[in-house]
């Protein structure tokens, strides 16, 4: 081979700002010669893809309610995978947070309390930190790979999902569809505009990104973090608990994503159904790499994937798109992150070239 990769002295921080617009521009151009192989106009495309989810009051809030999941997940997703712990069960974890949060007005179908709403978000958070402590303690007990268990874990959640919607908490009522009885309005969360679906149910992924910017950029606590996932015999020399780093993401992960799924069904579905996360869970995977998982960046990378999202949606009516070419545009764009983002550490150089560098730093 002419060329190689040699790697840098430290990363590049001009590239780590790139790298997600290089992405997406590399993605668009992609897309765009899929769309012309398939006959389809690239205008009337990427018209609704980026700027009819912007022409109405209604989509611009779908695109909010949208944001706040992807943001949640993706936030705490983002803690373990900075200390190299590769949790990909958020879908299950949410899964679990919205089957323990929904038992409630289950259980409770007449009670109007105004405790049922912080009751809900509280064993919504417990569900989801369930699940992940499954994984938690595999993964410390038994060195069990991680991303092989939360993702089974994810079916398994998934599972027990369908039984409870094909059995005990089938709504007598619902014309033999497979969900729960409608929520009374004390589990719900209240509109933040009349006649909108977005709900009050925004301000939490605001306020969780408030405290892991703190949390990973200002506390040691969040240096301990990432050093016990990424060097835990140095880790346990500094008297760090490598475990600890384990327990901590995946727990924080699984508190996020049970709070997300507690949000859909007290939020815009008002019942638990077989669609509850959306994949959310998946989605929020690629948020969390496309924002550099950094707390900042992926305030905005959320935002721009519920803006594909919505404006998916549109593109399958304007455009005539299967929804497909939806996942296969997230797709492409994480693919092309990562691929790009190894030009953050390393670069290339010629053999030759590499070669005097060597003779040179020796004589």
């Amino acid at each position: 081979m002419l060329f190689q990769f040699e790697k840098r002295n430290s990363a590049s921080r001009a590239l780590i700002l790139a790298t997600p617009f290089f992405a997406i521009a590399v993605t668009v151009l992609l897309s765009s010669t899929m769309l012309l192989l398939q006959g389809k106009s690239l205008h009337t495309t990427f018209f609704a893809f980026f700027i009819e989810p912007f022409e109405s009051t209604y989509a611009i809030s779908e695109i909010f309610l949208k944001f706040g999941p992807l943001l949640l997940i993706a936030q705490a997703l983002a803690i373990g995978f900075r200390a190299k712990i590769w949790n990909i069960g958020a879908e299950g974890q949410m899964i679990m947070g919205a089957v323990v949060a929904s038992s409630i007005p289950v259980y409770f179908t007449d009670s109007e309390s105004i405790f049922l709403l912080p009751a809900m978000i509280i064993l919504g958070a417990l569900g989801g930190m369930a699940w992940a402590a499954i994984a938690a303690f595999l993964r410390v007990r038994f060195n069990a790979n991680e991303i092989l268990v939360t993702l089974m874990l994810s079916s398994v959640a998934l599972q027990i999902l369908y039984y409870l919607l094909l059995g005990p908490w089938k709504d007598p009522m619902g014309f033999n569809f497979p969900q729960t009885v409608m929520f009374q309005d004390a589990a719900l969360f209240p509109p933040i505009i009349f006649g909108f679906r977005l709900n009050y149910s925004l301000i939490i992924p605001l306020i969780f990104t408030v405290f892991v910017w703190i949390y990973m950029e200002r506390r040691f606590g969040g240096f301990q973090l990432v050093v016990g996932g990424l060097a835990p015999n140095a880790a346990t020399y500094a008297g760090y608990s490598s475990g600890g780093a384990v327990w901590k993401s995946l727990l924080i992960a699984g508190f996020a994503a049970g709070i997300a799924g507690m949000s859909e069904v007290a939020g815009p579905i008002g019942q638990l159904q077989r669609s509850v996360t959306s994949g959310y869970g998946y989605s929020a995977i690629i948020v969390a790499y496309l924002g550099g998982l950094h707390p900042v960046g992926i305030f905005f990378a959320a935002f721009f994937l519920s803006v594909i999202h919505i404006g998916g949606d549109y593109a399958l009516v304007t455009a005539d798109l299967p929804i497909s070419s939806v996942h296969i545009f997230q797709g492409l764009l994480l693919v092309t992150y990562l691929a790009s983002y190894t030009f953050v550490n390393y670069r290339f150089r010629s053999r030759k070239a590499q070669r005097e560098y060597i003779e040179s730093s020796a004589t």
